[in-house]
């Protein structure tokens, strides 16, 4: 499977693209705070982030006991193009 044919079945959940948006907006979040604008678990949002992080969609920082996720920088231009639009 190539990179983006898997970044695609990555962002084929309405979750996982919300996780996106916010992303887009707010830069950095934690798990906590993406799994606040979702309504959903901490443990339903983990494993979201792990596909997107799995798919390269997403990279994070550990900083104490807190993850911090924020949008890769190096996706294809295709998708970054595509995530224009979301």
């Amino acid at each position: 499977m190539n990179s983006i044919e898997r970044i695609l079945k990555a962002l084929a959940n309405r979750r996982r693209l919300k996780i996106v948006s916010l992303l887009k907006i707010k830069r950095r979040a934690s798990v906590g705070e993406l799994a606040d604008s979702l309504k959903v678990t901490l443990p339903t949002t983990s494993k979201h982030l792990a596909i997107l992080a799995a798919a390269d969609v997403v990279e994070y920082d550990r900083q104490g006991l807190l993850v911090y996720y924020r949008l890769a920088d190096k996706l294809p231009p295709s998708v970054s193009a595509l995530l224009r639009f979301i």
